[in-house]
């Protein structure tokens, strides 16, 4: 891969979760803003997740079909870019739902098959372990810039502001997608049942499950973690710099991840996460002081980029080949859209019935599934 080419994957990884900094921290304010009530914003804010229940394998499995990913992530980056604009016209409930649905269904190709053009370049010149960091770090630098300056932004413009930016940040992601390359796909003819031979296996299955319960527990934190700190007194520009350094963490991990994927098997990697995951929301969840929330926050680097780094090489083990691009998207829609979108719900629930601090209560438990199922997942032997 060369310098031009992974600047262009850094820079989609930046833009990209730039979007997400933008949608993740202050979507929720925005429908505050609008009048719906907290049930409203968590089926509004699901959609993120719900859409990648079907979008992404049927994304993928274009891809594969096509033998095309980067054609497919510029149609959807543009797009998406026009489809964005409608939201200056929105006016009822509905509409924003189905705005919503549109939208995060396009965009729900992006991730998938931007980590399976990634991760194709990378194992092409056997640099994974060293390169592959370096560049998801981008995305992570993204969203600590955007939630820094948006929160700024909005504690001093108001929250009106968030359509024009996020407008801007998804024309830029279409242009630079258009600098984006990766090694020619060796086309050939889909053959019928390859998919399913895979997920015979056990630990692929087990795998996912652990997949499906490590994002229902983060559900919580994108929907309400933002509403969470409101409660507790916290203005914009604090939820800002609560995210902020979550992200920021990610990155620390990111630029060193050969150190660690490089002497630990990825399920080692995972069942560590699980374990953090755990403790972090209950931090949230019993003792939230300053503190003890900039704690939990820094536990952002095992519960997400850890977990991130080492489902990726499991994917690549079990997902090699043409079946790259549907084993990255059936893991995206098993867990950020099956165990999202459920997540998500389950947290509107408990928001509104119980108390808010048992959201997170609900996603510590969910760690503790996810630990349980990786447990399953047979060591590789050499």
């Amino acid at each position: 891969m060369t310098l031009s080419v992974r600047w262009a994957f850094g820079s989609f990884f930046f833009l990209y979760f730039a979007y997400v900094g933008l949608i993740s921290p202050f979507a929720s304010l925005y429908f505050v803003d609008k009048g719906f009530s907290a049930i409203e914003i968590a089926v509004l804010m699901s959609m993120l997740q719900v859409t990648r229940i079907l979008g992404p394998f049927s994304w993928g499995w274009l891809s594969d079909y096509l033998s095309n990913r980067i054609g497919i992530i510029r149609f959807c980056a543009a797009l998406a870019s026009l489809v964005f604009l409608c939201i200056f016209f929105l006016e009822s409930y509905i509409a924003f739902f189905v705005w919503m649905f549109i939208l995060h269904t396009i965009l729900s190709s992006l991730t998938p098959l931007g980590e399976a053009a990634t991760v194709h370049a990378l194992f092409k010149d056997d640099s994974f372990d060293k390169r592959y960091g370096r560049l998801r770090l981008w995305g992570s630098i993204g969203f600590i810039c955007m939630v820094l300056l948006a929160g700024e932004f909005f504690d001093r413009f108001g929250i009106a502001w968030f359509p024009w930016i996020g407008a801007a940040v998804l024309f830029l992601l279409a242009i630079d997608t258009w600098c984006m390359r990766e090694p020619k796909l060796d086309r050939r003819p889909m053959v019928r049942g390859e998919l399913r031979s895979v997920l015979v296996n056990p630990d692929v299955r087990w795998f996912l499950v652990s997949g499906f319960f490590m994002i229902f527990a983060h559900a919580a934190l994108y929907v309400f973690f933002s509403l969470y700190l409101v409660s507790l007194g916290y203005d914009k520009w604090e939820i800002g710099l609560f995210w902020a350094l979550g992200v920021f963490a990610e990155v620390v991990f990111f630029y060193f991840q050969s150190k660690v994927l490089s002497r630990l098997d990825p399920e080692v990697v995972l069942q560590a996460t699980f374990g953090m995951g755990v403790v972090r929301f209950m931090l949230i969840a019993l003792y939230p002081t300053t503190a003890v929330l900039i704690l939990a926050q820094v536990l952002h680097a095992g519960t997400f980029a850890a977990h991130h780094s080492a489902s990726v090489k499991l994917i690549q083990r079990w997902f090699s080949g043409p079946l790259q691009a549907r084993g990255q998207a059936l893991f995206t829609t098993v867990s950020y859209g099956l165990g999202g979108t459920l997540g998500g719900l389950a947290a509107g629930w408990v928001w509104e019935a119980l108390q808010p601090r048992d959201v997170f209560v609900m996603s510590a438990l969910a760690c503790g599934l996810a630990g349980l199922a990786i447990q399953k997942v047979r060591p590789r032997t050499i």
